[in-house]
């Protein structure tokens, strides 16, 4: 990877202009963040997209399609092949919905109840080892204002 070259060490370390901008930062965090969770996660054979599926209808089930991408933030039209991994490791399912028949309806199977078990600690200690160079104050600062930003910047159908 290229952190550990010594090159890439020094240009992370530079005052270019591209390293201060925030947007630059967040795609780079972001990086970071999926990287912890894949390598936390890899026996699992599951993405941090796919986990927020879960997690949500957890919370939320059931719902359709749209209402999950508008809860996630996640785009309309790719949220389909998702749902369609986790359908088919048993995950979740779809089912009519008795208002609206053209629309199904998503929950999770109790396979996907069980994963989900075995996966918020593992995520949770993710999220620790992301924010761990920041104290308690600093991390609900961040959280803040990545909310903030999030809530500004969001479509007003998700907002």
């Amino acid at each position: 990877m290229l952190r550990n070259l010594p090159e890439a060490r020094d240009m992370a370390e530079n005052n270019s202009a591209i390293r201060l901008m925030p947007g630059h930062q967040v795609r780079r965090l972001q990086q970071v963040a999926v990287a912890l969770f894949a390598e936390a996660l890899h026996a699992w054979d599951i993405t941090p997209v796919q986990y927020a599926v879960l997690a949500t209808l957890e919370q939320h089930a059931p719902v359709s399609q749209t209402v999950l991408s508008t809860l996630i933030g996640y785009d309309r039209a790719t949220i389909g092949g998702v749902i369609d991994r986790l359908d088919a490791k048993g995950w979740l399912s779809r089912t009519l919905d008795p208002a609206d028949r053209r629309l199904r309806l998503l929950c999770l199977t109790p396979a996907g109840i069980d994963v989900l078990k075995h996966l918020h600690p593992l995520v949770q200690e993710v999220q620790e080892r992301f924010l761990a160079p920041l104290g308690a104050d600093e991390r609900h600062r961040f959280e803040d204002l990545c909310l903030k930003l999030l809530r500004h910047h969001a479509p007003r159908s998700a907002a």
